[in-house]
């Protein structure tokens, strides 16, 4: 994941940690915001597992191992399972290593789909049976999405459910400053229509609309990705969608050509964004959104996934100071419904027992997500969960776009060969703010495909 290379946080070593009863963070029955008979018929139903064993590796190292494991905690005091988590730095490369050489854990967490794919076309995982895939399906907003990225054809070529989905993160949002449009007047925008309308009417009061910083060292470029993948999905069906991370759809169609140019009326012109169209691709990212906290403000939207206020001003109160409002659709494509761009992980068995899945059957209670949810960094798109129990209204806002969701797509560029998402579609969005046609940046960026053996 392109987040995980510019946020993550280096660990050497490999490390594994034990949860216990005694590192509950909530009272079980004390707190009527968490759904604790969920947590109570769960622990009645498996209190015959007592002394287990169970092993789990995953991606989250520093502050995420410290939530998950306040959350494995409430599933060993209901089980007794000796339950255990590690990970390490380079998490993708190991699993492999762990699976091919027959020692793999008994439950993998993984934020890529397609490495469990690849995974899953070995043998090294094991189905979760159509009971699971429909319980998705019913209880996750987006079902059908959900449901698509973990499902993969196996050793024997049959399509099965493989990969449970658990903790998600949200892209298609615009942040602004509440003060900044109570001040000037304007409103919320509902439609992609009503976006440009804002857009001009911003520019013709004196303004300038947008803060865009494509800058990140050797990424640089990646933020446009986020951009053409959030309009594609409001342009074009969720099949078209899928048919280009996989180069069915060449980026040369004109229903990409079309999403990259859309992004172009916002990207490249000198009167929509802070500091010109030259400013665009050399703003790092990270000082991008600096101009929404500006007296008198440089700019009044901000395009950027949901762990973008890391980088606004110290002290700045979500809610207050800085919101967000979703990515709006076009009024023109009600077809297209509500779709959300953003990023997931995936619990699959890479070594079947009972504590495993009793594992996947506690993941399906709203205490495995509500204990995290209450704490932060966490959003589920679990329609049962108790919203009241995010730890601000800000996440429960996202929160609630998740589950109102119709369509929920990963990070395109993700899914793209490294040498597409995390290369020439990077440097052709680039090459497209600095002057290139949408149709010339587009070929560039195909031929790079075109060219992987």
């Amino acid at each position: 994941m392109k987040k995980s290379f510019l946020m993550g946080v280096a660990v050497a070593a490999l490390f594994a940690g034990a949860a216990s009863a005694a590192d509950l963070k909530f009272a079980p029955g004390e707190d009527s915001k968490f759904n604790w008979k969920s947590y109570d018929e769960f622990k009645a139903a498996h209190a015959d597992l007592k002394g287990q064993p169970l092993t789990i590796f995953g991606p989250w190292r520093g502050e995420d191992e410290a939530f998950f494991m306040s959350v494995l905690a409430y599933f060993t005091e209901a089980t007794g399972i000796d339950a255990k988590y590690s990970s390490s730095e380079n998490y993708e490369q190991q699993i492999v290593i762990d699976t091919q050489a027959g020692s793999p854990p008994n439950i993998a967490v993984l934020p890529q789909p397609g490495l469990f794919a690849d995974l899953a076309s070995k043998g090294f995982l094991t189905p979760l049976g159509d009971d699971n895939s429909k319980w998705i399906k019913d209880n996750y907003g987006a079902g059908d999405s959900w449901v698509g990225y973990g499902t993969y054809k196996g050793k024997d070529g049959k399509e099965a459910f493989y990969a449970f989905p658990y903790k998600a993160d949200v892209k298609s949002l615009v942040w602004y400053v509440p003060e900044n449009f109570e001040e000037a007047g304007y409103k919320i925008p509902t439609t992609m229509e009503e976006l440009h309308a804002l857009t001009d009417q911003i520019v013709n009061d004196g303004g300038v609309p947008w803060c865009i910083g494509l800058g990140s060292g050797g990424a640089t470029g990646w933020p446009a990705t986020d951009w053409v993948e959030d309009i594609m999905l409001r342009m074009q069906p969720p099949e078209a969608y899928d048919k280009w991370t996989t180069n069915e759809l060449k980026f040369t169609d004109p229903a990409v050509v079309a999403a990259i140019e859309e992004f172009g009326k916002f990207a490249k012109n000198e009167k929509y964004v802070d500091g010109g169209v030259a400013a665009v691709a050399s703003t790092d990212f990270r000082d991008s959104p600096k101009g929404l906290f500006a007296v008198p403000p440089k700019c009044y939207m901000h395009h950027q996934a949901s762990f973008i206020p890391s980088f606004f001003p110290e002290g700045t109160k979500l809610g207050q100071d800085a919101d967000f409002f979703y990515m709006p659709t076009f009024a023109s494509h009600p077809e297209l419904g509500k779709p959300v761009l953003g990023a997931g992980t995936l619990v699959s068995i890479t070594k079947d027992s009972k504590a495993a899945r009793a594992f996947i059957d506690f993941l399906k209670t709203p205490i495995a997500h509500e204990v995290w949810m209450a704490q932060s960094s966490f959003l589920t798109p679990y329609k049962g969960v108790s919203t009241e129990a995010y730890a601000n209204p800000q996440m429960k806002k996202e929160g609630d776009i998740l589950t109102s969701a119709t369509t929920f797509r990963f990070d395109g560029s993700d899914l793209m060969p490294g040498k597409i998402g995390a290369g020439a579609f990077w440097t052709g969005m680039v090459d497209f703010v600095g002057g290139k046609s949408a149709e010339e940046a587009a070929g560039e960026i195909q031929s790079a495909w075109d060219g992987i053996k």
